[in-house]
């Protein structure tokens, strides 16, 4: 079958004669940033006027991401990396002793490893264990009690490209707090950051941007819930109307700002606000189902090698992302790039 692309390889960088199979670890760049960096050249240079351009594109970017996620924009802020949205949930929540975390065994470090420092105040780490390569739901909601203060998983795997039904687990958690790191999933899958307590994404992969900022989502219950841990002028009441000295006191601002307690990186976020545009223009659910196409197609030609697939079957837990099992990943990897095909190998898949 043959399943012509969403976005002609024409509209990006250096695709010429290439084969790229690599955006679930670097996506690549749309020629049209260049007009950005453009943009943001002339707006940086004209002081006080561009800045307050520059800051009126930040809240555009806002507001598509809103869309995107299908969340409120007000409860969407920028973040310098999705590492740090699972890090501000660990740092604010007032944990007890007893408290647990329940993940899984085969998750990205910076949502297994955010909590490594409660260890010291008595919280427990529950790494649920995949069972051959699969994170079942069920297993997940199982090592749930009355304990459990946070779920923390990815909408996508990193490592075998399995897409979590998130209202399932959403639906199963009651009171728990769902923190979902959706940077394999964002820009290719619809992201229910509305189900969710937490939802942060990485931009440099399916959202065609690149490093430097991390939009995310946080629910009303999980702001009441948790204590800022890091203050700027831009996360406390009292900029712009301040006096020369600083009163002893002072008030919190709520979402978005509540993330952002300094200036967020404005250019990244312009290169955001440009890859949004381009993906809602085409549809989210048109993607989805796009890639799932290429998904199956990419499937069933590996698995016609006699490789074994290591990527879920059901079209429902298909992401952008299809994995098979090689053990020396990284030299075929290397074989590819000398045929100008560009994909992700290493940790034997």
């Amino acid at each position: 079958m043959n399943i012509e692309p969403l976005i002609s390889p024409d509209e990006f960088v250096g695709l010429e004669g290439v084969t790229h199979l690599g955006s679930g670890g670097e996506g690549p760049w749309l020629k049209t940033h260049d007009q950005v960096y453009r943009t943001f050249k002339e707006w940086k240079s004209a002081s006080w006027e561009g800045r307050d351009k520059l800051i009126a594109r930040v809240a555009r970017c806002r507001q598509r991401m809103g869309e995107l996620w299908g969340v409120p924009e007000e409860r969407v802020a920028f973040m310098p990396s999705a590492a740090e949205g699972m890090n501000w949930l660990a740092r604010g929540l007032d944990w007890r002793d007893g408290d647990n975390v329940v993940t899984s065994n085969l998750e990205f470090p910076s949502v297994v490893y955010a909590w490594k420092q409660l260890k010291d105040r008595g919280v427990q780490v529950r790494m649920v264990p995949h069972k051959d390569l699969i994170v079942r739901e069920e297993d997940l909601l199982a090592a749930v009690d009355h304990r459990t203060r946070v779920m923390a998983v990815s909408q996508v795997s990193f490592y075998t490209g399995q897409c979590l039904d998130l209202a399932r687990l959403s639906e199963g958690l009651n009171d728990v707090l769902l923190a979902v790191d959706a940077t394999h999933a964002s820009g290719v899958l619809t992201v229910p950051a509305d189900v969710t307590d937490l939802t942060v994404s990485s931009s440099y992969k399916w959202m065609l941007a690149t490093h430097g900022v991390a939009p995310c989502y946080l629910s009303e219950r999980a702001e009441a819930r948790t204590a800022a841990t890091c203050f700027g002028w831009h996360n406390v009441d009292i900029w712009p109307l301040q006096s020369p000295e600083r009163p002893a006191e002072v008030g919190e601002k709520p979402m978005p700002e509540r993330l952002e307690p300094g200036n967020v990186a404005k250019l990244v976020v312009m290169y955001l606000d440009q890859s949004l545009e381009v993906l809602l223009e085409i549809g989210k659910e048109r993607i989805e189902c796009h890639a799932r196409d290429l998904s199956e197609q990419v499937y069933a030609g590996l698995e016609g090698f006699g490789l074994t697939m290591i990527s879920p079957q059901k079209r429902e837990a298909r992401s952008g992302n299809t994995c098979c099992i090689y053990e020396e990943a990284e030299s075929l990897k290397d074989r590819l790039v000398e045929q100008r095909v560009l994909c992700d190998g290493y940790g034997g898949r």
